[in-house]
């Protein structure tokens, strides 16, 4: 329980960087819709662009996010079944974005540089574009069925800068082009402004929350799917792969497992408002999930890696 704790306290800047998103939210009138948009189309496919040129690339690297959207869609699909058993309130369309993403990036990224350097981000990064890629295709597909269409989804996708900031890193990583020294400093200015901005946002969104906003039904099988179902789909497949595929090493393994113990992933709550998707619920049960991972992160960590 000491790394737990001193992980704890490792952690605590992020929850500081999240409280100061409130303050410029609630007394600044900061918008988070504008900080939003700037992340996506800029900085987030500058760290993606910059985390690829790091990793050092095979074929089994470069398959890695679909491993990862493949996995995200199995614990959807599977929570799916249950969610539409259990709810009947129109919340149940959320629970696959729920419990299949996380919030791998605001919140992953910190994280895994702190768990992991320089080197473990970069393969933490390629895992983590298998969750973007999810979030925008099936899982978006999936809480929007009766209103969006297989074609939609995949336009979504095709508007991702992420996803063309990694065919682009892939390429000039297998030709042997790094970045020029003096952009070096931009990108990792670039991903430190990825975290504090992402983390701020999150406070931002805190405005609109109403707590639990009523089912705990929801909240409990967002949860199951997102802190249970998760962890062990990571941690069998790390069991299987180190002691019978050995596809991989410990490096992919930890990223995967780090990917699984995130809390649910603010976009959750985008998406889920766009569609007018129980949005108040996504809210409610994010903001509870990301409380309660400062607790379950630390000890996971300790337990495992």
């Amino acid at each position: 329980m000491a790394a737990a704790l001193a992980l704890f306290i490792k952690l605590l800047p992020l929850y500081v960087t999240v409280a100061l998103g409130w303050v410029a939210g609630r007394y600044l009138e900061v918008s988070g819709k504008h900080i939003a948009g700037m992340m996506l189309y800029i900085v987030t496919p500058s760290v993606v662009f910059s985390g690829v040129m790091a990793a050092p690339l095979s074929a089994e690297v470069i398959l890695l996010p679909f491993l990862v959207m493949g996995f995200c869609t199995l614990i959807a699909l599977l929570h799916m079944v249950f969610a539409r058993k259990l709810l009947s309130d129109g919340s149940e369309v959320v629970i696959p974005l729920t419990v299949g993403t996380g919030n791998t990036g605001y919140f992953g990224i910190p994280v895994a540089l702190l768990l992991f350097g320089e080197q473990g981000l970069a393969i933490y990064i390629v895992c983590m574009l298998g969750t973007t890629l999810f979030e925008n295709s099936v899982g978006f597909y999936l809480a929007a069925r009766g209103k969006y269409s297989v074609r939609d989804a995949l336009v979504r996708v095709a508007k991702l800068p992420s996803v063309y900031a990694f065919v682009l890193a892939v390429l000039l990583n297998l030709s042997q082009v790094g970045i020029p020294d003096p952009f070096v400093p931009l990108f990792d200015n670039l991903r430190g402004a990825y975290s504090i901005l992402g983390m701020m946002i999150i406070g931002m969104s805190i405005l609109s929350f109403r707590g639990l906003a009523g089912n705990p039904v929801f909240t409990g099988l967002a949860f199951f799917g997102k802190f249970v179902s998760w962890p062990v789909l990571a941690l069998g497949f790390w069991w299987l792969d180190a002691n019978v595929l050995g596809i991989y090493d410990q490096a992919v393994h930890q990223a995967i497992f780090l990917i699984s113990i995130t809390p649910i992933a603010a976009n959750t709550v985008v998406i889920a408002t766009l569609l007018d998707a129980s949005p108040q619920q996504a809210a409610g049960t994010t903001l509870l999930s990301t409380l309660f991972a400062l607790g379950f992160i630390p000890v996971m960590v300790s337990l495992v890696l």
